[in-house]
């Protein structure tokens, strides 16, 4: 943020100190011939030392000035005390030089001009005007203090009654100059940084200010929550109203936006309807209450066309994540909002949802020299997410079914968490799997599926030295294996699979029927549905499969899932 204006005083911090350098240069001069005035060529040498001793003050005096104003050298927030004291200091020295080159009869006192000047550029018109009237009011006192008197015309005081003139006229259009140019970056500075629809931060800003304020809250060990907003059934609405229309709910809603959030936060538009907006010092519950706030206000506003939304509203969906409490780095909160977004738009959009990670709760319950292992296997499969391009998303929605179909089946609270982390590493050993494998566009080869089909083998070699996690390894080894024996990796059939394994087969087939892949055209609900029945009592357990198939159909009315 604000690398026009950070040129721009880094500019300036270079001209000022030309500017200090000549003014000093120009005192130097006064000095010296204060102290050489009247001096014979005998009475030169007598002098010598005193004047070495100004020149050495002079030099060390342009050495300091120009040292320190480099802005980039000083933090941000000392820069006006140092330039208040650098203009003190000039004041004072200009002061001193007038008094050694004739005091009221000084032709020194244009100096006070240079520090005018600098001043007026670095902090602006207010500034530069105090500068000037206090030079003004110095070299006028002196001389209706200094002046002879019975001496009817003071000269001198008329003469710099004109300097006191050009001292503010100096200073005035000057300053007034510096305002508009600041004006005008800043309105460089919102058109690089806004959206010209919403009037929000664009995306470039957000990741700009999300870098400044995780560095300061890192430092200073604070809180940042993360919001991720997404309107519901967008696509819907502009094929039924059209774009302008669409338009119009955007800059509706980032209306809402900006007049809902605090100074210090962060609020942008991230990309087509989705929003991002990062809040500095916020605990996650002050963050839920906010979206809270935030979504019943949308839901509550009227816009054309919305009476034909699937939802009969406009309505938006959030993810909450929160920094250090659930994620690392910058990557990780956006990445676990993000997440918490995905969750709520599965769950009947329109709400709010804050990440809570599968493996977050699998730390509860793994011995304390395990933990380590538990967040390795964590960056596992994030890498696997990364690497396997279109089964992004396949975990957590595999997870979420797991999660339904559990509650359907009454399972116990244990079977319950063996199913859901069980869900959650299925295709782990997929880690081991090439790039070109995964991702390739056309059948696999039987080479390459022999390949493949070691994801499940290479799993559970992964998992092994958890302790807490090998009632898990059969989910993991055997969520390929099929009912009439032919699946892999050992032919096991009917009964024989255990119970949590049959249902996970079954979940993690539906979603990768109706997940695109490079090879397979997505199915819709409906015509997977109409497959896994079909395969019931061969590939699948036929009272598993009437329990999933119960699960959609009322996660199809209920949850706002839609055919894809």
């Amino acid at each position: 943020m604000g690398n026009l204006k950070d040129d721009k005083q880094r500019k300036i911090g270079e001209i000022v100190s030309i500017v200090k350098l000549v003014s000093l240069l120009f005192s130097g001069i006064a000095f010296l011939r204060h102290f050489f005035n009247g001096t014979s060529i005998e009475e030169v040498t007598s002098y010598s030392f005193i004047s070495f001793l100004v020149v050495i003050l002079i030099l060390l005096s342009i050495y300091f000035i120009w040292s320190f104003s480099n802005v980039e050298k000083i933090s941000y927030k000392y820069i006006n005390i140092v330039q208040l004291i650098e203009n003190i200091a000039f004041i004072v020295f200009f002061i001193i030089v007038i008094f050694y080159s004739g005091k009221n009869t000084s032709d020194c006192k244009f100096l006070f001009l240079f520090i005018i000047i600098t001043s007026t550029l670095q902090q602006g018109m207010k500034q530069g005007m105090i500068v000037a009237f206090i030079s003004s009011a110095f070299i006028l006192a002196l001389d209706l203090i200094m002046g002879v008197p019975n001496v009817q015309v003071n000269k001198y005081f008329e003469n710099d009654l004109i300097l006191a003139g050009v001292f503010i006229l100096t200073a005035w259009p000057l300053g007034f100059y510096v305002k508009l140019e600041n004006e005008y970056i800043r309105k460089l500075e919102g058109l690089a940084n806004e959206d010209g629809l919403t009037g929000l931060y664009n995306h470039r800003f957000f990741y700009d200010a999300l870098g400044e304020i995780m560095e300061i809250s890192s430092k200073e060990n604070s809180l940042v929550s993360m919001m991720l907003l997404d309107i519901d059934y967008f696509k819907i609405y502009n094929d039924l109203n059209g774009h302008q229309m669409g338009d119009e709910v955007l800059r509706t809603i980032g209306f809402i936006l900006k007049n809902s959030f605090r100074k210090g936060d962060v609020v942008s538009r991230y990309g087509g309807e989705e929003f991002a907006i990062i809040l500095p010092n916020t605990s996650e519950a002050e963050a839920i209450k906010l979206a809270e706030e935030l979504r019943s206000k949308i839901e509550k506003t009227y816009f054309i066309g919305e009476e034909n939304q699937p939802n009969g509203k406009v309505t938006v969906s959030i993810g909450i994540s929160i920094y250090p409490e659930k994620a690392k780095n910058s990557i990780e909160l956006f990445k676990s909002a993000d997440d918490a977004l995905y969750r709520a738009k599965f769950f009947d959009k329109n709400r709010v949802e804050s990440y809570n990670s599968i493996l977050d709760e699998l730390k509860i319950d793994t011995e304390d020299e395990h933990i380590d292992i538990i967040t390795s296997i964590k960056t596992l499969i994030s890498v696997i997410n990364a690497k396997d391009k279109y089964t992004y998303g396949h975990v957590e929605r595999v997870v979420i079914y797991s999660r339904l179909l559990a509650d359907k089946l009454e399972l116990n609270e244990k079977n319950k968490k063996e199913l859901i982390y069980g869900a959650y590493m299925h295709d782990i050993g997929k880690i081991n799997i090439p790039k070109e494998i995964l991702n390739k566009n056309m059948p696999l080869t039987t080479e390459e599926w022999e390949i493949m089909k070691q994801h499940s083998v290479n799993g559970v070699e992964i998992i092994k030295s958890v302790e807490s996690l090998k009632e898990i390894a059969p989910l993991i080894l055997h969520h390929h294996e099929r009912y009439d024996g032919k699946g892999y990796p050992d032919n096991l059939y009917g009964d024989n699979i255990p119970y949590l394994v049959r249902i996970l087969t079954v979940v993690d087939s539906f979603d990768a029927m109706t997940s695109s892949r490079p090879y397979n055209k997505r199915k819709t609900y409906q015509e997977a549905v109409d497959e896994i029945k079909r395969c019931s009592g061969t590939q699948f357990d036929k009272d598993i499969v009437d329990s999933f198939i119960q699960v959609i159909m009322e996660s199809k009315n209920g949850l706002g899932i839609i055919n894809p």
